[in-house]
């Protein structure tokens, strides 16, 4: 199945039962909203899909329920580890369960560079068979990837099918990143979609996201390649709030928007994450008044 690292592709949460466990049918009720909204594929065991909380078994079930549901839908499967043959290890996994492409952050040390980072990457592209995403994700490694070593990386090294930037400001790398690259490279904007104006604005090729209402910015990248910028800002603005609530650390808030649109059984967050509360419910219930009034948010939204 080809990969094409561009459109909306989100990132899926890891749904759990409240006991904790693997919620491997909501898996499936997750990517069916999503292929009824329209999305170019889905992202799984990103750096909000609690995958540093998972066994290699759970791993590998929430990977096999995935692609099962996904059908002719891509799946992008997160496999950042600490260790680059963890990496390597996960990625062969990820080849044989079906995948359409992995993603990979580079390792957080105490002591990074742009060696160690060059090198981490040279070797997993060397013994890995599937398009692999480049996140740039610093809140996350610790580890600040200069444009030069980017490009160092693209230019030297075979195997990547697009970068994902969420290192802050985002918008000057990715025009940096458009101006040697142009059409050649993918560049996708994630962040929970914080940016997703000035990061349209500079060039990116859409959104690789975890934001509960992907239609927004499906509508906001199809307005971007009209150049219609006005309309871009209003929408933005529209959904702003709720993008910003989203951005509370951990995963309770977006799990719990994913649980109103019937996509998820539970809002549970394995622990020790933090849980949801009726104070959140109550905010949610304000946002999505204003954003998205009286829908069936089951259903994919009216933009």
């Amino acid at each position: 199945m080809n990969m094409k690292f561009s459109g909306v592709i989100p990132i899926l949460v890891t749904p759990f039962n409240e006991d904790e466990s693997i919620d491997a049918d909501s898996i499936g009720k997750m990517i069916r909203l999503m292929q009824d909204i329209g999305v170019q594929g889905v992202t799984i065991l990103g750096v909000l899909g609690e995958a540093n909380r998972l066994s290699d078994a759970e791993r590998e079930l929430v990977i096999s329920a995935a692609i099962q549901a996904a059908g002719q839908l891509p799946v992008i499967v997160g496999t950042s580890a600490s260790g680059t043959r963890a990496v390597i290890n996960h990625n062969k996994i990820a080849k044989n369960l079906g995948a359409s492409a992995v993603m990979v952050t580079p390792q957080a040390e105490a002591v990074p560079s742009d060696e160690k980072v060059f090198n981490h990457f040279r070797s997993i592209l060397s013994e890995t068979d599937l398009p692999v995403v480049l996140q740039d994700h610093p809140a996350s490694t610790g580890v600040h990837m200069p444009t030069n070593l980017i490009f160092k990386m693209l230019d030297e090294l075979n195997g990547f099918c697009g970068v994902k930037l969420e290192a802050v400001p985002t918008a000057p790398k990715l025009r940096s990143l458009k101006t040697r690259y142009g059409e050649k490279l993918s560049v996708m904007t994630g962040l929970g979609a914080l940016y997703g104006a000035f990061d349209l604005e500079a060039g990116s090729d859409g959104f690789n996201t975890g934001f509960a209402f992907p239609e927004a910015l499906i509508a906001l990248t199809k307005m971007a390649k009209k150049n219609d910028w006005g309309s871009i800002q209003d929408l933005y603005r529209r959904f702003l709030p709720l993008i910003v609530y989203e951005q509370h650390p951990g995963v309770a808030i977006r799990k719990e928007l994913l649980k109103m649109r019937g996509a998820i059984r539970t809002a549970r967050v394995r622990s020790p994450g933090a849980q949801g509360n009726a104070s959140i419910q109550d905010t949610l219930d304000k946002l999505l008044q204003d954003a998205v009034p009286k829908q069936d948010l089951t259903r994919p939204i009216k933009i």
